[in-house]
């Protein structure tokens, strides 16, 4: 041994770097780890709002668009459609959409911000089957008392043009409205709610 003894500047000097070294490697390691639990481009993509464009939505009409992997209906109803569906309140389960998903300025007698333009996740509540758009008065197949809706095949619920589930039927819920915001008369945001 020396006489001279531990020199303790080297030591701390070598214990300093060590530190920095072992911590730089840590950062290494973890910024790629930590940035893999981010979803990708395409997760956050399918998740995102929708824009529909309803400027060419003729009276009568059904669009279809896909928001977050589920289609959704937007259908433009005729005065004689909203007058229909004032009809319905005894034959479907719940006409005040009480027990149904929708945004709050949509909880009213026609399920939807502006009473011609109606807007629902085009999935049965019942086994997630898709119903049909069935706008035809009366089909033989339906019965006299059919005023247009929706028509599930796979278990034969009905939903009136309201996406309002009618008694007697698998389905337990109504149609889910998704929530969506107007940006402009013709222009809607499907995914976000709010006011525009």
């Amino acid at each position: 041994m020396s006489d001279k003894g531990v020199d303790k500047s080297k030591r701390r000097f070598l214990t300093a770097a060590t530190t920095v070294v072992g911590a730089v490697g840590v950062g290494f390691v973890a910024v790629p780890f930590l940035a893999s639990w981010k979803p990708s481009a395409r997760a956050r993509a399918a998740g995102a709002p929708v824009t529909v464009d309803i400027s060419k939505l003729e009276p009568g009409q059904l669009i279809r668009v896909e928001w977050r992997g589920k289609p959704v209906w937007v259908l433009k109803r005729t005065d004689e459609t909203l007058k229909d569906i004032t009809t319905l309140d005894d034959a479907v389960r719940d006409p005040g959409s009480d027990e149904s998903e929708q945004p709050a300025d949509c909880k009213n007698e026609y399920r939807s911000i502006k009473e011609h333009v109606f807007l629902a996740v085009g999935i049965c509540t019942h086994l997630g089957c898709s119903p049909t758009f069935r706008p035809e008065i009366a089909p033989a197949d339906l019965g006299p008392e059919w005023k247009g809706g929706f028509f599930c095949p796979c278990h034969g619920s009905r939903f009136d043009l309201a996406g309002r589930v009618f008694k007697g039927v698998p389905a337990p819920l109504n149609l889910v409205i998704p929530p969506h915001r107007y940006i402009d008369s013709n222009t809607i945001l499907v995914g976000e709610g709010g006011a525009a």
